[in-house]
């Protein structure tokens, strides 16, 4: 079974309770769900969030709108995602975090086609490692084999390693091949993640020329919209 696992946590630093913020009328985290469900590689989609008291208002979510979901540890994140898939019985886990709220179901796929296609791959990625990636910061995927995130789980002993998740695979290249999506263009310049107000502003304004062009919203689609509105662009282009 093929699940994407999105951990989500109401704690942030510089927006709090950025998940279920509201775009419209609905929250990020159902925008960003309805678009993952578009996938045509997907059986599964749980939300995985923390066992912390703030996170209950998640498991609310969740139920209210017949979303699955998982709740563990807060810091050790890895410890959670092994639990979630083992849980689920999932073989192949697909790694999306809440703060992304626009990832493209099309580049899901592909990315699960690519991985798909050689047995011998552990991890597959479209943003990591950052320092390589040609797509923005907003529309990361990372994929891996259950295989590969319980070896990590029980190997991993950094605290960031933990935290991250994908560390230990994509560092121990002698034990796991890993792969990565190219792309002709480099978008690597733009930005849709939601980390503080500035980007809540531009993923705000990006759902809505959305609704208003009555378009998905792939990635060259966003690009299009933002290359049309360069004073979007500028209101968080002090963080990319």
């Amino acid at each position: 079974m093929i699940g994407a696992i999105i951990q989500a946590r109401m704690g942030s630093t510089r927006l709090p309770g950025k998940v279920l913020k509201n775009v419209g009328e609905k929250p990020l985290l159902l925008h960003m769900i309805e678009r993952v469900r578009k996938s045509k590689k997907l059986d599964k989609i749980v939300v995985a969030t923390s066992i912390l008291e703030k996170d209950n208002v998640i498991e609310d979510f969740c139920k209210e709108n017949n979303i699955d979901y998982f709740r563990g540890s807060e810091s050790d994140v890895l410890q959670r995602y092994y639990e979630c898939a083992k849980s689920y019985s999932l073989d192949v886990v697909v790694r999306l975090t809440a703060d992304c709220p626009l990832i493209d179901f099309l580049m899901i796929d592909k990315c699960l086609e690519n991985f798909n296609a050689d047995p011998e791959l552990s991890y597959y990625a479209n943003t990591c490692p950052a320092n390589l990636s040609v797509y923005p910061n907003g529309s990361d995927i990372e994929i891996f084999s259950f295989n590969a995130l319980e070896k990590a789980n029980s190997l991993e002993n950094s605290t960031e390693g933990r935290e991250h998740v994908t560390h230990y695979m994509c560092r121990e290249k002698e034990i796991f091949k890993t792969g990565m999506l190219k792309n002709s263009q480099d978008w690597s310049g733009y930005r849709y993640t939601v980390d503080n107000h500035e980007d809540f502003e531009v993923v705000s304004f990006i759902f809505g020329e959305l609704n208003k062009r009555k378009i998905d919203g792939t990635t060259s689609e966003i690009i299009e919209i933002l290359n049309e509105h360069p004073d979007i662009i500028a209101l968080n282009k002090k963080y990319v």
